[in-house]
């Protein structure tokens, strides 16, 4: 595999990686596309304040420090589309055509959740300055808590064992490679690619807003992030303003 040239720090424990990589950027010490991984994370956090639950030693637990020099504040989907891209291009690569992206950024195979994107933002003076990624995605564990609705894990899918390091080195290549190649000239490709890996595109799904559940048919997502629908009219869902019933 070719060395990336992005700098990896290896860390045994750790509270977050994000927590680890965004005290970086407070310090003055952080560099665009160099990574922490973790073997284990005593506190890793997920989307909507939740946790993210990972066992000792056998998942990826990575976060990427990223300099947005080419986007503005308005395009933060495209550097999120981005990082989802990369991570779906590592996973397929092992997993098969059944990966998916389902909106905003989590990595499904099947109908199951093997991994999530974390994705806090820096701004001084409404100038956005770093985007922390952190990417959790389950590669050896076989057994998870009841908590969790849906998980499954590369093994689970393949049947094998992985070096974790090595697929860590290989994700963080993955997405540094969509990452860079980010810009004016690509943002549509980007969008692109992105609705073509779509989980449940062009199929209807159940969506909750406030303390109601309906069905509609997912249509794509848009550049800015919106998650379109059909259903005898068009509609248009912003992250956090819906919520998947599966």
């Amino acid at each position: 595999m070719p060395v990336n040239r992005y700098p990896i720090t290896i860390l045994d424990t750790v509270d977050s990686t994000n927590n680890y990589a965004m005290a970086l950027v407070h310090e003055g010490l952080a560099k665009h596309g160099q990574a922490c991984f973790a073997h284990y994370q005593t506190a890793g956090r997920g989307q909507r304040g939740k946790t993210w639950h990972t066992g000792k030693g056998q998942n990826i637990a990575l976060t990427i420090i990223i300099k947005p020099n080419r986007l503005r504040a308005n395009n933060q989907f495209y550097l999120s589309a981005a990082i989802a891209l990369g991570s779906f291009d590592f996973f397929s690569k092992y997993a098969g055509d059944e990966t998916k992206i389902k909106w905003p950024n989590d990595l499904y195979w099947r109908d199951r959740k093997a991994g999530g994107i974390l994705i806090e933002n820096v701004f001084r003076d409404k100038s956005w300055k770093w985007a922390i990624a952190g990417i959790g995605i389950n590669i050896n564990q076989s057994k998870f808590s009841k908590e969790l609705k849906n998980p499954v894990s590369l093994k689970q899918i393949t049947g094998k064992d992985f070096d974790i390091e090595l697929l860590a080195k290989e994700l963080h290549k993955a997405i540094m490679k969509r990452v860079d190649n980010l810009d004016a000239s690509t943002y549509k490709k980007t969008i692109h690619d992105y609705n073509q890996q779509l989980y449940k595109l062009n199929h209807t799904i159940k969506l909750k807003k406030a303390n109601i559940v309906f069905t509609t048919t997912l249509k794509e997502i848009s550049a800015h992030g919106d998650l379109i629908t059909q259903d005898g009219m068009e509609r248009h869902f912003s992250f956090g303003e819906v919520e998947w019933v599966i």
